[in-house]
């Protein structure tokens, strides 16, 4: 029954082990990647903004394009809520019993993976083309280069941690659903044992040990031919 699964996961009910959830190779990328999404948000957000030693405003190391740092900002932030929120869909994954939530779900992680993946490499060469043009005059001092460098590097990372996880849930799609184990429309079991018609102990056609039937015992005790028999003391 090891083998029998739906979408990836086996039948709902079972028992969380949180050893055989982090060791899944899909759960691995997913911690990856929102790693990745806190090191870009903080090199951005700690050291990407700089000044010139005689202006008091500070500007985006990336070529003073705020547009630049507010991508990279905006796009490690979101990319942390979306990691902590598919971690939890896959905690909650394997108690889904219907088969058609599951496939919604697994649809919803390959097209959001496969979208962060573009996202992030249109992220990358944003960065790598600001930085590219970056006038050292801007940042005399190099300040904050190497959280500049980071950014770009992680971003480029992120391009691959992501196709990873689109690519898990599109051979967890074509797994499909075990019909052994799963049915389109799930129905709790204690739900059909409740809903079941009511069938009586004793049935119509009980027979007695004499061989004729309940009905006709019953109408030979009470068709009055016996009679009233005296008895004497």
């Amino acid at each position: 029954m090891e083998g029998m699964q739906a979408y990836g996961a086996g039948k709902a009910g079972g028992t969380f082990d949180p050893v055989t959830f982090f060791q899944q190779p899909q759960t691995i990328l997913r911690v990856v990647s929102w790693l990745f999404s806190i090191v870009i948000f903080g090199c951005i957000a700690n050291e990407g903004y700089i000044n010139r030693p005689k202006e008091v405003e500070e500007y985006c190391i990336f070529n003073r394009n705020q547009n630049a740092c507010n991508y990279g900002v905006f796009m490690g932030s979101m990319a942390f809520l979306c990691c902590m929120a598919f971690l939890a869909l896959d905690v909650y994954f394997p108690q889904i019993s219907s088969v058609k939530d599951r496939k919604k779900a697994v649809l919803a992680d390959i097209g959001v993976s496969a979208f962060w993946s573009f996202m992030w490499f249109v992220g990358f060469c944003f960065l790598a083309n600001q930085w590219q043009v970056t006038k050292l005059e801007d940042n005399p001092l190099r300040e904050g280069g190497d959280a500049a460098r980071a950014a770009i590097t992680f971003s480029f990372f992120s391009i691959f941690t992501w196709a990873g996880q689109s690519f898990l849930g599109f051979q967890r799609y074509k797994l499909g659903a075990d019909s052994a184990l799963f049915s389109q429309d799930y129905t709790d079991p204690s739900q059909d044992a409740a809903g079941a018609p009511y069938t009586s102990f004793g049935g119509d056609d009980l027979e007695s040990p004499g061989g004729g039937g309940g009905q006709s015992n019953s109408d030979g005790a009470f068709d009055g031919t016996g009679g009233y028999q005296r008895q004497d003391y």
